[in-house]
């Protein structure tokens, strides 16, 4: 009998009352729930929480669900409780099989291993109420199963296998492809997907949509599916990606959405520590930050402190320790550089609330329950209102508590950064992911795991694959693709110790040499090549790149000079120039593990921190070039003091206010309101230096930094075909600087205005030749389609070693027709790396009419280009150089309008201009 079975047909879940949910739990259940929860229940709240309220009667009644809703909402009791009541009522009649009903699946093995955690001592208080009920005891097995998990405890799970199995995307890929264990699988009848949103928008995502799939075919029925996020936007498309299509041209399975994300309440406030971030001594600014955060933090219990780097966290808690009574009894930090047990040390320490702050990059925004944190400070942007929710989401873990978090900003683009982030937070916006589609490696892990349980008809694989949502648009062509890649169809692939995965044939007449009864004769199946193909699979699948640092040598000398990490590599064409211990340095070129490079007192083109920290998402940029268009629409109608009283109805402090006020209207004043970016425009700053004679273009797209990244190279590489010169690239979230030599000049509004969005996909793709960004896709793409294995026969393939090997095979590759290995190296970085589409629809606009491109010619930056200028400030080294050099544009800025004067008159600009 189906929960619903008890409700009248027209009854919205949300409209169920707390006692007929409550009603419906078997009595121990119901027992331990009130127990548990019955001091949480002011009238206007009840035993349940608004996700739980309306989940459980939906996961009850076997319906598929997205939940989406705060952390400490209860989300995890809300997908877990009506299958724990289903469990005891099996067990009660007998009916609990040696095998798995629940998979619980998690992107973090910390988060899978707490909530294990958490729901031993449930399971246990309900077993200890049965007692005391004079009943028999529950025996509901639950047992987590990683990458950690040692042989003892796998085999132990074969006798005595765990009713609910906590595990992650990787081993349930493994767990499918185990001749034992995948038979324990085939009772799953429920599937729920942990902070679905941080594996949605990668490869990760991909490689569990299509296993969820294949499960499916496995198991007895069609299990029900739930997933949980804080935070995630479109709904609508990730519930599909949750529950994928029951067949392969057919429509998605259905699916409910719990939309509960702003079911608590938020308390948000942005901060900075003076009204003049420029203005003020640098010492200054730092002094009153320390201040301000020490004060936010002995005015709470437990605080957590984001930066945006890992050395970031690390100055933090050292400053706070220097200046003030903190030590490492009170005070932490936890990043993902730091060791296992350290990291441990701070998690447990957070749960108990020892701690009255710790900071942290980014580790600490999934995973564990922290009941005591009752503030979360972010310093500096976190660069997507989805990342901000889930982190200040980190605080008031309690039921019933007001999320309190605090947003400082430092500098003066992330000071408009965050004051629209603090906005459409408190508006309920959130960005939104973007599903990666048809990656040709992933497929290639999942064709062959298939082909070696079991030879299949060629078009059931295909099937399975189109059933998940990133394959919901795969073609026939693709898959012809991946199978001349996986059959080693091409010439010359062995002789490059390439060699065959699957298999491809007819099935012949009884009569012939390949007849398998159990299939119509003249089908075409797949089956598995190799004896070692279990072995390959099994030690080699996944989607988590090994990455590596490589040695940097100078070419005169051979001189050891230091270490970068690889994907700082990602920014850096010949010709680039950056920081490395305090000395410049010219990139040159790449031989596998190490780079060579030349001295150089010449600017650099690529800051320090830029592969570290998480670029501006495409929708937030969007949101803060309409936030411009009506600060501007204000500041020319109203004046300032409209503009002021504008911002301050925002959840910014007083200080936050006259600094974005000022910056505005000193802009205006000394540029012209047609100098600012807006959602109608974008603009181009042309400054001639005739210092170290080289022409600036500071092209204003805030877009972030994959958008702005992918649209530099486009750019760069048009200009140097007409230049014929050495083109320089600094890039920002905020937008993009080309350089060159003053003695050439390109109209760049022309290129702009003349670009094809139907063939710029393929002029960015022709840009990536000989880059390294192209040899490191290509080497982390073949070791995901297995064309060059991580551990072959006990040995193992270090990330340097595989690079060395792709470089090897690289030429060969680009040199077949259509070879899914290459095709796919070059999808991801346009797609996924670079925003192609999000390129192509600008030029789609522009070439509407719907965006203009604006430009001018400056001698000194406007205020809104200064961060730009400094990426391409020669005398910028170090944080105090870049403060100076800020104050000389601030300066320059301050005398051209009148000395500082303030009095708004704002231009009569247009906005169509």
């Amino acid at each position: 009998m189906t929960w619903r079975q008890h409700l009248p047909a027209e009854l919205d879940p949300a409209d169920v009352a707390d006692s007929e949910i409550i009603e419906e739990f078997t009595p121990v259940l119901q027992k331990w729930w009130v127990e548990s929860f019955g001091e949480y229940v002011p009238e206007n709240n009840g035993l349940f929480t608004p996700p739980q309220k309306e989940a459980i009667p939906l996961i009850a009644d076997d319906t598929n669900v997205l939940i989406c809703a705060p952390t400490g909402s209860g989300k995890t009791l809300a997908s877990h409780a009506a299958i724990v009541d289903e469990l005891i009522r099996r067990e009660r009649r007998d009916e609990l099989e040696n095998s798995v009903y629940c998979l619980y699946i998690s992107p973090l093995k910390s988060l899978a291993n707490d909530i294990y955690r958490n729901l031993t001592e449930p399971l246990s208080d309900i077993d200890e109420i049965a007692t005391q009920r004079g009943e028999e005891s529950i025996n509901i097995r639950h047992a987590i199963r990683h990458g950690d998990t040692d042989q003892q405890a796998r085999q132990a799970m074969l006798d005595q296998t765990p009713h609910i199995l906590n595990t992650t995307p990787e081993t349930l890929a493994i767990l499918l492809n185990s001749p034992k264990f995948k038979q324990k699988l085939e009772t799953v009848e429920y599937i729920i997907v942990d902070e679905i949103h941080s594996i949605a928008d990668n490869k990760r995502g991909t490689h569990l949509s299509v296993s969820l799939e294949r499960l499916e075919e496995l198991t007895d029925t069609s299990p029900t599916r739930i997933g949980c996020s804080a935070t995630i936007e479109p709904l609508d498309e990730v519930g599909k990606f949750l529950v994928g299509k029951s067949e392969a041209n057919g429509s998605f399975r259905e699916f409910e959405i719990v939309d509960a994300r702003f079911a608590r309440d938020f308390d948000l406030e942005l901060l900075t520590p003076v009204d003049d971030l420029i203005g003020t001594a640098p010492e200054t600014v730092t002094e009153k930050f320390y201040e301000q955060l020490h004060d936010l933090i002995e005015s709470h219990t437990n605080t957590i402190v984001f930066a945006n780097t890992r050395s970031g966290a690390e100055r933090i808690l050292h400053n706070l320790r220097e200046y003030f009574n903190y030590d490492e009894a009170n005070s932490g930090c936890h990043h993902g550089s730091l060791s296992k047990s350290q990291r441990e040390h701070i998690e447990e320490g957070l749960k108990n609330g020892n701690f009255d702050v710790v900071t942290s990059s980014t580790s600490l925004a999934l995973g564990i329950d922290m009941p005591h944190v009752d503030l979360v400070v972010q310093v500096g942007s976190p660069k997507s209102v989805a990342e901000l929710l889930q982190r200040v989401g980190r605080a008031g873990h309690r039921v019933g508590q007001t999320v309190t978090g605090r947003v400082i900003a430092l500098d003066r683009d992330e000071l408009v950064e965050c004051a629209v982030m603090v906005k459409k937070a408190e508006e309920g916006f959130v960005d939104s992911v973007d599903i990666p589609e048809r990656a040709q490696d992933v497929a290639a892990q999942h064709v062959y795991g298939m082909a070696i349980n079991a030879i299949r008809p060629e078009h059931e694989i295909k099937g399975i694959l189109q059933r998940a949502y990133p394959y919901q648009d795969y073609t026939d062509d693709e898959f012809d693709q991946l199978l001349r890649y996986l059959t080693a169809e091409y010439s010359g692939m062995e002789d490059r110790n390439i060699y065959a995965k699957v298999w491809r044939d007819t099935n012949d007449p009884p009569s012939g040499e390949h007849h398998y009864d159990e299939y119509e004769v003249g089908e075409q199946l797949i089956g598995k090549r190799g004896r070692l193909a279990q072995m390959i699979y099994m030690t080699n699948i996944g989607t988590i790149p090994d990455s590596f640092s490589v040695d940097v040598f100078t070419r005169a000398g051979n001189e050891w000079v230091g270490q970068l990490d690889e994907e700082y590599l990602d920014t850096l064409e010949t010709g680039d120039v950056f920081v490395l211990g305090g000395e410049h340095f010219e990139y040159r070129y790449r031989r596998g593990s190490k780079v060579y490079v030349d001295r150089t007192s010449a600017r650099p083109t690529v800051p320090s921190w830029y592969s570290e920290r998480l670029p501006l998402s495409f929708d937030l940029g969007r949101e803060i070039l309409q936030f411009q268009r009506d600060l501007l629409s204000i500041l020319r109608h109203d004046g300032k003091d409209a503009v002021r009283s504008w911002l301050a109805d925002l959840p910014l402090d007083e200080h936050s206010v006259r600094a974005l006020t000022q910056m505005y209207v000193h802009q205006v004043q000394f540029a012209g309101e047609e100098s600012i970016s807006t959602d109608r425009r974008f603009v181009i700053e042309e400054e001639l230096d005739r210092d170290e004679y080289r022409r600036h273009y500071h092209i204003r797209t805030i877009y972030g930094r994959k958008f702005n990244d992918g649209l530099s190279r486009l750019l760069a590489y048009r200009c140097a075909q007409e230049t014929t010169a050495n083109i320089s690239v600094a890039v920002a979230d905020n937008g993009f600087t080309v350089s060159m030599p003053l003695n050439r000049k390109v109209d760049l509004v022309e290129i702009i205005e003349n670009l094809d969005p139907t063939s710029v996909r393929q002029q960015l793709r022709a840009s990536l030749d000989e880059t390294d960004l192209l040899k490191r896709y290509f080497r982390i793409n073949a070791t995901r389609s297995l064309m060059i294995l991580k551990r072959y026969k006990g040995t193992e393939k270090s990330a340097s070693q595989q690079q060395v090997s792709s470089e090897m095979m690289l030429s060969y590759a680009q040199d077949l027709d259509d070879f899914a290995v290459i095709e796919e190296t070059y999808r991801e970085i346009l797609e996924d790396k670079l925003d192609i589409n999000a390129i192509e629809w600008l030029c789609q606009r522009i070439q509407a009419g719907d965006l203009s491109v604006h430009s001018m010619t400056v001698d000194t930056p406007t205020p809104r280009a200064f961060g730009l200028a400094t990426l391409a400030a020669s005398d910028v080294v170090l944080a105090e150089d870049e403060s100076a050099v800020l104050q000389e544009f601030h300066q320059r800025v301050l005398s051209e309008i009148g000395d500082g004067d303030e009095n708004a008159s704002a231009t009569s600009s247009q906005e169509s201009s």
